[in-house]
C-alpha cells in the first residue's frame, strides 16, 4: 500500500511541477490596451516606393517608406465596396489595394454592441467612406508590376497608381470587379478581383500589349503592416510571418525580421525560392492574411522589415513576363484574408490546393495529438452543437481509448493490496536491511507479475493530452467566445466567477481574467476541480509517512489555485477526467475484491480531537 501511495505521489508531484513550470514560464500575460498608432506622414505614393530604373524582379521589390510632409493618395481616391456573407470593406483605387476589411462573424468582445473585428486598415481613411479605424495600424494588400531591365518604371502600375473601374460596381461572391490602367504607351493593365463566400480573393493581373515592341515586367503581391502589431506575447504561440515553400513551413517572429541581415536598399529581408507550391503572409492568433500564388506557379516568397520606417511586409514576386506586340500575359494568385477557421482553411487546402494550408494554425509541439484531438472535438461540436458538452464527450472518448492502460493500472493496484500481508512479513524478516528488503520485494513483484510503476502511467499519459488540449482551446478560433452553460460564455477564457464577490452576488467586480489575482479568487470551476481531485485522492487510505501525508493533503488545493486562471474549457476537461477516473478506479478495484473505502478514507483524514479523561 505504501508503494501505491509513493507511486501516486510521484506522478502527482511530476504533473504539478510540469504545470507549475508551464504556468510560470509560458502562461500568457494580459494584453496591453490597444493604443492608437502614432501619427505618420506618407510618401507621395502612399507609403510605397517603386524601384529605381534598372532594378529587376530578381533583385528589386516594392519598398515601403515614409517621408515627412507628403500626401497619401488613398485619402482622396475612390473606393469599390466589398460585401459578402463573411466580409465587408472596400478596395482603394489608389494602387488597387485591399486595405479596408471587417470580419462580419466576429466581434471584439462578447458584448452584442461590440465592434466587428477589423483585419485590414488603410494608411489614411477616406472621409467619404466613413471608415472607422480608431487604434488600428495600417495593414493592407497591394499588387503591381516591377519593370524589367530597360523598362521605364513610369510605364508600369505601382502601389500609388490611380486605377479606373472597368466593370463591376461592388465586389461580392459571383460579382467580380475589374480595374484598368492605361500607361498611354501601348500597354493596358487590368486587375480582376473575385471573392467567394468566405475569405478567399482571387486576383488576376493581366498585361495587354498594343504597342509595336515587346514589353517586359514582373507581377508581384505585397502584404504590408505598419508597425509591430499587438500580440499575445505567448512563448508557445507563433504570431508573425507564416508560409510554406515546397513543403517547408516558414515561421518568423516580428523580432526575428528586424534582426535579419540588410539586403541593399530593401532593408532586412529573407527570400525563399518556391518552385511549385507555396504561400506567405502574416498570422495573428485567430486571423491571417496570406498571399498564395496558383499551385504549380514558381515565385519568390519574401519576408521583409523596412529599417527606419518600421514596416513589415511579405511578398510574392513572380518571374519576368514578356508580352509580344498584340499579346496578353497574366498572373493569377489568391489572397486569404480572414479568420483561421479550420473547416474553411482545410477546404482551401483541398480546393484550389493550397499546400498544407491547415498548418497556418499553430498546432504546437504535440501536433500529432493536437490535430486529431481538434478534429474529434470539431466533429463532436458539429453533432452536439455546444463546445462545453463536446469537451465532456471528448474526455469520455479519450478515457475510453486509454482504458486498457487504466484497467491494467487499477488491476495492478488491486494486486498490490493482495500482496500487503507478504510485504509485511518481508519487512519483519529483513529487519533494517533495506538493500535486502528492496531485492526481495522486486523478486516478489516479478514472481506475482505486478508492476509497481503501473499506477503512474495513467497520470503521466495525461500530461501530453493536457498540453494538446490546452493548445486546441488556446489557438483554435472555434473555441473563441464559445459558450457552455450559464456564466461560462467563453470556453477559451478563464471562468469569470469569483469567490471575492460571492460569484456575482456582491456589487463589486471580480479581479480581471488572466491575472494571477483572478486565479487565486477561486472561480466555481476551480473549486470543483479541487474537490474532484480530493475525492480521487481519497480512493486510497492516507499514507502513514507524515511527509507524504502532508503532500497528499495540500496537492488538490494547490492545483485548484494553479489551474483557476486557465481556460475554462481546459478546467472542464480536467474535472470530467477526474470524475471518470474515480468511477473507473472504484469499479475496477471492486471487481477484483478490493473496493476502495471512499467514505472511510475521508473520515480517517479528518483530524479528531483527543479524548480527555477517557471520555
Amino acid at each position: 500500500m505504501q508503494d501505491n501511495n509513493r507511486n501516486l505521489i510521484l506522478a502527482t508531484v511530476l504533473s504539478f511541477l510540469v504545470i507549475l513550470v508551464w504556468y510560470t514560464v509560458f502562461a500568457p500575460t494580459p494584453p496591453e490596451p490597444t493604443q492608437a498608432p502614432a501619427t505618420t506622414s506618407q510618401t507621395a505614393d502612399g507609403g510605397v516606393n517603386t524601384p529605381t530604373a534598372g532594378q529587376t524582379a530578381a533583385t528589386g521589390g516594392a519598398q515601403l517608406g515614409e517621408q515627412p510632409g507628403s500626401n497619401d493618395p488613398t485619402a482622396a481616391a475612390g473606393r469599390v465596396v466589398i460585401e459578402s456573407p463573411a466580409l465587408s470593406g472596400s478596395i482603394s483605387l489608389a494602387g488597387g489595394r485591399i486595405d479596408d476589411l471587417l470580419l462580419r462573424d466576429y466581434r471584439e468582445t462578447l458584448e452584442g454592441n461590440s465592434p466587428l473585428v477589423r483585419l485590414l486598415s488603410p494608411t489614411a481613411p477616406n472621409a467619404d467612406q466613413q471608415i472607422s479605424t480608431t487604434g488600428a495600424k495600417p495593414y493592407y494588400a497591394v499588387y503591381g508590376w516591377m519593370p524589367a531591365a530597360g523598362t521605364d518604371p513610369a510605364l508600369v502600375p505601382g502601389p500609388a497608381t490611380i486605377w479606373q473601374v472597368e466593370s463591376g460596381d461592388s465586389l461580392a461572391p459571383g460579382k467580380p470587379v475589374t480595374l484598368i490602367w492605361d500607361n498611354g504607351a501601348g500597354q493596358i493593365f487590368r486587375r480582376i478581383f473575385e471573392l467567394d463566400d468566405h475569405y478567399l480573393f482571387t486576383v488576376t493581373q493581366t498585361l495587354e500589349n498594343t504597342g509595336a515592341a515587346a514589353f517586359s515586367a514582373a507581377p508581384y503581391g505585397i502584404i504590408a503592416r505598419h508597425g509591430q502589431p499587438d500580440t499575445q506575447n505567448f512563448f508557445v504561440l507563433h504570431e508573425g510571418v507564416v508560409g510554406m515553400h515546397d513543403g517547408e513551413l516558414i515561421e518568423q517572429d516580428y523580432d526575428d525580421l528586424a534582426e535579419l541581415d540588410p539586403i541593399d536598399r530593401e532593408g532586412r529581408a529573407q527570400l525563399f525560392d518556391v518552385s511549385e507550391n507555396g504561400w506567405i503572409g502574416f498570422t495573428d492568433k485567430y486571423w491571417m492574411t496570406t498571399l498564395a500564388p496558383v499551385p504549380g506557379q514558381s515565385f519568390t516568397a519574401v519576408a521583409k522589415y523596412a529599417d527606419g520606417v518600421d514596416i513589415y511586409q511579405t511578398e510574392a514576386r513572380f518571374p519576368v513576363q514578356t508580352a509580344a506586340p498584340g499579346a496578353t500575359v497574366s498572373a493569377g494568385s489568391y489572397l486569404f484574408a480572414g479568420a483561421k477557421e479550420w473547416e474553411v482553411i482545410n477546404g482551401y487546402q483541398e480546393t484550389p490546393g493550397i499546400q498544407r494550408f491547415v498548418d497556418s494554425i499553430d498546432w504546437g509541439w504535440f501536433y500529432f495529438l493536437t490535430k486529431p484531438i481538434f478534429r474529434l472535438l470539431h466533429w463532436l461540436n458539429g453533432f452536439i452543437g455546444n463546445m462545453g458538452w463536446s469537451i465532456i464527450a471528448l474526455t469520455f472518448i479519450l478515457k475510453l481509448l486509454v482504458f486498457p492502460l487504466a484497467r491494467k493500472s487499477y488491476v495492478s493496484m488491486a494486486k498490490m493490496k493482495e500482496l500487503q500481508p507478504q510485504m509485511e512479513a518481508l519487512k519483519e524478516r529483513t529487519g533494517d536491511d533495506r538493500a535486502k528488503f528492496q531485492k526481495e520485494m522486486m523478486e516478489l513483484y516479478k514472481r506475482e507479475k505486478v508492476n509497481p510503476a503501473a499506477g503512474c502511467l495513467p497520470v503521466l499519459l495525461q500530461i501530453p493530452i493536457f498540453f494538446s488540449l490546452y493548445k486546441v482551446i488556446f489557438v483554435t478560433i472555434e473555441l473563441r467566445h464559445a459558450p457552455w452553460v450559464g456564466w461560462i460564455r467563453d470556453l477559451s477564457a478563464p471562468d469569470p466567477s469569483s469567490l471575492w464577490n460571492l460569484f456575482g452576488m456582491l456589487p463589486w467586480a471580480a479581479p480581471g481574467q488572466g491575472t494571477l489575482l483572478h486565479s487565486m479568487s477561486l472561480p466555481i470551476l476551480a473549486i470543483l476541480l479541487g474537490i474532484s481531485m480530493w475525492m480521487q485522492q481519497k480512493l486510497n487510505p492516507a499514507p502513514t509517512d507524515p511527509a507524504q501525508k502532508m503532500i497528499f493533503a495540500w496537492m488538490p488545493w494547490i492545483f485548484m489555485f494553479m489551474l483557476g486562471g486557465f481556460a475554462s474549457g481546459l478546467v472542464l476537461y480536467w474535472i470530467t477526467n477526474n470524475v471518470i477516473t474515480i468511477f473507473q478506479q472504484y469499479t475496477i478495484m471492486s471487481m477484483h475484491g478490493h473496493r476502495p473505502d471512499l467514505f472511510g478514507n475521508i473520515k480517517s483524514s479528518i483530524p479528531s480531537r483527543p479524548k480527555k479523561d477517557g471520555k
